[in-house]
């Protein structure tokens, strides 16, 4: 069995955009936080049974699984994540998002700053434009909309609510994952790599024990801010001196939090950092060099207790398969000419990998581009890239809606493994 052509599947393009745009305005005005993604799902699954698939509601919360069996041939999954953050949107768009969530930490707003909207839209559409043309493929067809991305368990919440069971009983075995990702590049451009394409993230808290006092007798303290802003200093030498040159990684104090008055020294500080990886040795040394390292200054500074360490926000590192990049490295190269090439390393994480590593499957995920390309070419020529585009999880992120919207990278992708059906005789 041959692969198939995306030509002929592609001719519905105009029709599906009509449905499509709209929807995506919907979500844009509408999102919701990770695990909160009732309104979503319920759309999804509705637009779902009107394509003809067969709809799983409720798989890890609010995940959504579609199954489209059309004869024999490869099982290919694909993923859209759908949850939205905690921003304010600052784009004045006609389809802005005003909406607000209560959490334990009160009301905040919430966005689509990430581009989850762009991934859902995307992925129906090509369900759509796949069920629409069974003619011109042969396999099966598992699309996954989940739920929690930003908070990095979602897809392993759907694993353990029994995702692997669900679509092998329902669909056979898969033979390989797919996943895409709108990134700050122009419109219309698509890139993938083989290898580690993102990195893994960790989060962690630190809490550190002082003794506290009058800030004009700090002979009676283990004053922890001092304490605190060692440890700081220290910490910046743990890439520069511990990770070999030419290994990526990055560590981030990203919040340090003691006292409440000029003149009392605190009883206790709390850090707040970020790593990110790229192997797994390396994640071991930094995240054991951080502990190595606190501890030592506590026991400098005479704490009375020992430091406490938490990890959370914990996301795996995506590594691409290197044939099935080829692969579709190919087909992209086919199909899109000079506007497909390599992505560049990412330093951002995310959890879609948890996935095919539970179905055993390879995979690879690539990035499309969503800026504007005349806005992009402005500020390329400017030298004002960094400070001129919006990134993901700005307040002001904003992927214009065509080609962002293009449904072709997932369809090319696709039928890079779905086969042309067998004619009968």
């Amino acid at each position: 069995m041959s692969t198939a052509s995306p030509t002929a599947v592609l001719t519905g393009l105009s029709q599906v955009r009509a449905w499509q745009e709209e929807f995506y305005r919907d979500l844009h005005a509408h999102p919701e936080l990770s695990h909160a993604e009732h309104r979503t799902a319920a759309n999804v699954a509705v637009r779902l049974r009107e394509l003809g698939a067969e709809v799983h509601e409720g798989v890890g919360g609010t995940g959504v699984v579609a199954i489209v069996r059309n004869g024999e041939g490869a099982g290919v999954l694909l993923r859209a994540d759908m949850d939205a953050l905690p921003v304010r949107e600052a784009t004045s768009l006609p389809y802005a998002s005003t909406e607000v969530a209560t959490t334990d930490d009160g009301d905040v707003p919430v966005m689509h700053s990430c581009g989850h909207d762009v991934h859902v839209a995307c992925l129906l559409g090509a369900v759509a434009l796949l069920t629409a043309a069974p003619q011109e493929w042969s396999g099966t067809l598992v699309a996954v909309f989940q739920p929690a991305e930003e908070t990095g368990d979602g897809a392993a919440g759907m694993v353990e609510d029994g995702l692997v069971d669900l679509v092998t009983t329902a669909a056979g075995e898969l033979d390989v994952a797919l996943c895409q990702h709108v990134l700050p590049l122009p419109a219309g451009t698509v890139g993938t790599r083989s290898g580690a394409v993102l990195s893994a993230a960790d989060s962690m808290r630190i809490t550190l024990h002082g003794r506290g006092a009058h800030g004009s007798m700090p002979q009676a303290a283990v004053d922890p801010v001092v304490l605190a802003a060692s440890i700081v200093l220290r910490l910046q030498t743990v890439v520069a001196r511990e990770v070999a040159p030419g290994e990526p990684a990055v560590l981030t104090v990203g919040s340090l939090q003691a006292g409440t008055k000029s003149n009392v020294i605190p009883d206790h500080a709390t850090l707040a950092l970020n790593v990110r990886s790229y192997s797994e040795q390396t994640r071991t040394t930094v995240l054991e060099a951080i502990k190595r390292i606190v501890t030592a200054e506590c026991a400098a500074s005479g704490t009375p207790a020992p430091p406490e360490f938490e990890l959370f926000d914990r996301f795996p590192s995506t590594e691409n398969d290197p044939i099935v990049t080829e692969r579709v490295s190919t087909a992209f190269a086919e199909h899109f000419g000079e506007r497909a090439g390599e992505l560049a390393l990412q330093s951002a994480s995310e959890d879609f990998s948890d996935l095919p590593r539970a179905f055993g499957l390879p995979y690879t995920y690539w990035g499309i581009g969503g800026v504007d390309p005349d806005a992009w070419r402005t500020a390329e020529a400017a030298g004002r890239i960094d400070s001129d585009i919006p990134v993901n999880r700005s307040a002001h992120f904003t992927p214009v809606i065509q080609p962002a919207l293009d449904i072709e990278a997932l369809v090319v992708a696709a039928l890079a493994w779905l086969g042309t059906p067998t004619s009968t005789p």
